[in-house]
Parts: structure tokens; sequence; C-alpha cells
């Protein structure tokens, strides 16, 4: 076991069309199914689509932590 740690970070987009919470937890399952060690996020940005003067669905940008094998 390394004593110290090293992280990656990288950015991706959920999106729902119930909640921005919703959006968030999406983009995480999501990246869990090709990254392992997810440690952290980030919200970056936030913003929707509009249909009919409603929002349509949500969008969240998201920064991602994960630790590095090995480390």
């Amino acid at each position: 076991m390394s004593d110290h740690h090293t992280y990656k970070k990288i950015e991706i987009v959920g999106s729902s069309k119930n909640t921005i919470e919703e959006a968030i937890n999406n983009a995480l399952a999501e990246a869990a199914k090709s990254i392992r060690h997810l440690e952290w996020f980030e919200v970056t940005e936030t913003r929707g689509h509009i249909v009919d003067g409603k929002v349509g669905h949500y969008q969240v940008t998201l920064k991602i932590g994960f630790r590095m094998s090995n480390s």
C-alpha cells in the first residue's frame, strides 16, 4: 500500500428529466461502470432544456476525481 495517493480528474455531463440530483446520480452510475476508485465529484455547471415553457430535462457537468491504481 502506498503512503500517498495520486488522482486523475475527468469531466462528464449527466442528464435527467426529473431532477438535478438524478442527473448527478445518473452520471456517477455510468462513470462507475468503467472507472474504478471513484473518490469525489464537483458540479461545475447546471443547465437545462426548455420544452413548452417548462423544464424538459436537466443537465449537470461534473468533474470526477478517481484514485489511480496502485496509489
